[in-house]
């Protein structure tokens, strides 16, 4: 069994929050599912995140949400790393998916800061070491105050570092001087991943390990070969790849997530037009923008 260190060095390179693809009446479309997984596997992705929220994981029941991870696991087959979300603003409920990922053989647990309870910095930090004293899976912060309204704090990261298998943190404030200051009193214990694309190839040059995307849902394979050279300190040339997708990691947030990048697959014939209230399918007004972004990226 590899060790809480060994784990950590997979944390690496572009992940991609991958979208759960649905068919016209919102049903998880699993063939869809399996030919997404297998491409972004083949266009270089390092890991891929199971339900998190790109893949919609507030409105997939427990059981749904439970299948579509095992559903991850068989798929990718060992490959590259399957990170589950498992996050919930619900502790008890966050154990639960948490040991599932464990028992089908997740690689990671993905949990979010709980939503819509505002918990104190206490609250989050009792959260967490809870789970994670209940279930022996290497686990991933995930600070997020833009959908979740509160704010982990960096002492509570730090407090929360201490504790062996919570090995990450996904920081998607897309504050650089922040992100900064945590990798300088973190870094060395917990690997600090970008949840920014826009931010993120700055976050590498200070120290971040890798990027957990929603623009590689649709440039798999130009995100896979950005985020290579980030980890090898070819950053010039990471800039020059990246220069040709940036307008991506902006027009994939047009709407609501993940509503651009479940259009923009649709108009690239990956999958289906399902979505789940109360999210909806992209307006009319913004179809345009992602076709024209899309075309800028030489993807349609």
């Amino acid at each position: 069994m590899a060790t809480y260190d060994e784990m950590k060095a997979r944390l690496q390179g572009s992940m991609t929050a991958l979208v759960t693809p649905m068919t016209a009446d919102g049903a998880v479309d699993y063939d869809a599912l399996a030919r997404l997984i297998d491409w972004q596997i083949e266009s270089g992705t390092h890991a891929l995140v199971a339900v998190g929220t790109t893949g919609e994981s507030a409105t997939l029941s427990m059981s749904e949400h439970g299948d579509v991870i095992e559903f991850f696991v068989k798929q990718v087959a060992g490959r590259i790393p399957v990170i589950a979300g498992t996050g919930a603003n619900n502790t008890a409920e966050a154990i639960e998916l948490t040991a599932h990922a464990k028992a089908v053989g997740a690689d990671f647990a993905l949990l979010v800061v709980p939503y819509y309870n505002k918990p104190t910095q206490e609250g989050m930090y009792q959260h967490y070491k809870t789970i994670a004293e209940a279930v022996d899976i290497p686990q991933i912060l995930y600070n997020v105050p833009g959908r979740t309204v509160v704010d982990m704090a960096e002492d509570t990261v730090a407090r929360l570092a201490d504790i062996p298998n919570i090995v990450a943190i996904k920081d998607a404030t897309g504050d650089l001087e922040r992100g900064k200051a945590l990798i300088e009193r973190v870094g060395e214990r917990l690997v600090v991943l970008s949840g920014d694309d826009p931010t993120a190839l700055e976050l590498m040059k200070f120290g971040a390990k890798g990027n957990i995307s929603v623009t590689s849902n649709v440039a798999p394979k130009a995100m896979s070969e950005i985020f290579s050279l980030a980890l090898a300190g070819k950053f010039d040339e990471a800039s020059t790849i990246n220069q040709g997708i940036e307008h991506l990691h902006k027009k994939l947030f047009c709407e609501s997530s993940p509503q651009p990048a479940k259009y923009a697959l649709h108009k690239m014939g990956m999958i289906d037009t399902g979505i789940r209230l109360p999210l909806v399918w992209l307006s009319a007004g913004n179809q345009p923008i992602i076709d024209q972004a899309l075309q800028k990226a030489k993807l349609i």
